[in-house]
């Protein structure tokens, strides 16, 4: 049985995180703006304190024990905490004040979310805002993220969640490589040309492929699994693929193609935990996103 010398550090997990992500002290002291030794002493504080080895030394850097990966997600869960306490304690005195972070996919992020924000800003100039771009569905109950834009309903209760709409997507080919390849007319037609999707198969891309088998992985011509890489290929004139029919309406050059059989409604939340619906920060940044974002999906 195990029994603690003296209470852990917060400062202490946050370089044991470091090192279990990087396995160096050297990598994880230039990601803390640390020294190494004092990484090093955060690391045997840690380990005297908790009365377990966390890390074993080799050659070739640091490797997590099985008793640091047991650790590992209460650490991280500390680090969310800590790191939503100083955004509340950032936004505290009069009006829109403080940091606010998001969460939304990398196309949304990088191709819709920037005007909206900037506008937002304009109108709150006290307000920080950290983007996070990620498809993973971070927890908004741990705090990882005040709100969250997602592509699926949210289902833990203790969660505001508002739908903004459905942000449809759609076949498209730039007009260059049509213009060299000619246009396919149906479903069978895309055998024969350049196709754009996925690498790694998931559940819910084999449930798209039952109703698109012409897109299996072996007739892709690009594999990639960054929607924003996707998108880039299309405009390129790489091939066909898949996008937002609102992004693709930004560019001429792009054509829709096969819209009767290729169309797929996304729905799209707005996600945040309900205790903060009374601070201001989150509360005009949430309506914000629901304004912009139905903006974009229904333009006027």
């Amino acid at each position: 049985m195990h029994t603690m010398s003296n209470e852990p550090n917060w400062e202490w997990y946050r370089s044991f995180l470091a090192v279990a992500e990087s396995g160096s002290l050297s990598a994880a002291g230039r990601a803390l703006g640390l020294a190494q030794p004092t990484v090093g002493r955060h690391i045997d504080s840690l380990e005297q304190a908790l009365g377990l080895k966390l890390f074993t030394r080799s050659y070739d850097g640091y490797a997590p024990t099985e008793a640091a990966g047991e650790l590992r997600p209460y650490a991280a869960s500390v680090a969310a905490t800590t790191a939503a306490l100083r955004r509340v304690a950032s936004s505290i005195g009069d009006g829109v004040r403080g940091t606010v972070r998001i969460t939304a996919s990398a196309v949304i992020g990088v191709e819709v979310l920037p005007p909206i924000l900037a506008a937002l800003r304009a109108a709150h100039p006290a307000l920080v805002i950290e983007l996070v771009l990620s498809n993973a569905v971070d927890d908004l109950l741990q705090r990882e993220a005040d709100i969250a834009v997602r592509m699926v309903r949210p289902t833990q209760e203790a969660l505001l969640a508002k739908r903004v709409g459905a942000i449809e997507i759609g076949l498209f080919a730039h007009q260059r490589y049509l213009a060299a390849h000619g246009t396919p007319q149906a479903m069978t037609d895309l055998a024969g040309h350049a196709l754009i999707g996925y690498d790694q198969e998931s559940a819910a891309i084999r449930a798209w492929l039952a109703r698109f088998p012409a897109f299996a992985r072996a007739a892709l011509a690009l594999r990639c699994d960054s929607d924003l890489a996707q998108l880039g290929a299309i405009r390129a004139g790489f091939g066909i693929g898949w996008c937002q029919a609102g992004l693709a309406a930004r560019d001429p050059d792009l054509v829709r193609l096969l819209p009767a059989v290729c169309s797929l409604p996304m729905d799209t939340w707005i996600a945040m935990h309900e205790d903060l619906r009374a601070s201001p920060r989150c509360a005009v940044t949430f309506a914000a996103l629901v304004s912009g974002l139905g903006d974009y999906i229904a333009p006027a």
